[in-house]
């Protein structure tokens, strides 16, 4: 056991004299926005975790393959009309699906509290949501 004598496996623990527990290592930013490399020319796609998606990528290759002379259509050349062909919808379900958990609760809240003209907090949100009295 380290400093803090809890055992906690979840990162170096700090107690102060005051009994204050304080946690060290690198903080992130809050709120603060991903910054995108608009000058970065190659990517690089790991499908090694998602065989489902490994094997649609490779179906689809195969087809666009089954041809007569022409060149070899290539992940590249498949991606770039993929994109072509993404929606205003297609980001906004993009943009959900990277939302944490805690994050959608979040939003939840905001959306509540817009919507019913009030300011609970999130405890005070959940209690109502899950009927808690």
């Amino acid at each position: 056991m380290g400093l803090g004598g809890s055992g906690n496996q979840g990162g170096a623990v700090e107690i102060s004299k005051e009994g204050e527990v304080k946690k060290r290592g690198r903080r992130r930013k809050e709120g603060a926005k991903k910054e995108i490399n608009l000058n970065q020319s190659k990517y690089f796609v790991d499908l090694s975790h998602e065989a489902e998606s490994l094997k649609l990528v490779n179906d689809l290759l195969a087809k666009a393959n089954d041809k007569e002379g022409g060149k070899v259509i290539n992940f590249k050349d498949l991606v770039i009309i993929a994109i072509t062909k993404l929606t205003d919808k297609d980001i906004e379900r993009l943009q959900e699906m990277s939302l944490s958990e805690m994050e959608k609760v979040e939003r939840a809240l905001i959306e509540f509290n817009k919507k019913n003209n009030v300011n609970l907090s999130m405890g005070e949100f959940l209690i109502k949501k899950l009927g808690i009295n």
